[in-house]
């Protein structure tokens, strides 16, 4: 009871209430990063999107009981593509949203990008922009990745229905080692 009435005041004055945004995503939801065991059991891509998703969460309040839709990320050069870097990292944050006590709706979006060009916007494509009608989904987690020679760039958002509002966004970089390289170069 006293949780949903914490529930319940973070959304009527989050802004009023410093703390609010991320209460609900403690522990209990998930293992804390940067332990020794936490080090061994994951490898750097994983932590990192852990991390990333982390980040989305600290900046936005949202409901427990509506469900969130993650979509793959896409090559920014070639947003109609997919990858399997794009699959795996979309599905470590749709698990770290899981740990975190968020609801995640399972879409099929393997062969869907998580965003489309149209002259030269980003744009949701149908089955995520269906998912906010349909399943009743609060939010969207769409992304972008860009390669460099030595990077990888990340771009993630978190979008609100129905008209592609931006509700938190993160950017981060992972070092272009042998395993993303690999992710990058199979279908």
């Amino acid at each position: 009871m006293k949780r949903w009435a914490l529930v319940a005041a973070c959304l009527l004055g989050a802004a009023a209430l410093p703390g609010c945004a991320g209460y609900y995503y403690g522990e209990k939801y998930g293992p804390t990063l940067g332990t020794t065991v936490d080090a061994m059991l994951r490898g750097n891509l994983v932590e990192t999107s852990y991390r990333a998703t982390d980040a989305l969460l600290k900046t936005v309040v949202l409901d427990p009981a509506q469900p969130v839709v993650v979509g793959t990320l896409v090559n920014v050069d070639r947003p109609s593509e997919s990858s399997r870097l794009g699959r795996i990292v979309a599905g470590q944050i749709a698990g770290r949203m899981v740990q975190r006590g968020v609801l995640v709706t399972e879409m099929a979006l393997r062969d869907a990008p998580a965003v489309a060009r149209d002259q030269g916007e980003l744009l949701l494509p149908r089955a995520l922009r269906d998912a906010f009608r349909t399943q009743g989904a609060q939010a969207a987690v769409v992304g972008t990745y860009a390669v460099s020679a030595r990077q990888l760039y990340v771009s993630l958002k978190l979008i609100g229905p129905p008209g592609d509002a931006v509700l938190a966004a993160h950017d981060y970089a992972v070092p272009m080692d042998e395993d993303v390289r690999a992710l990058l170069a199979a279908p």
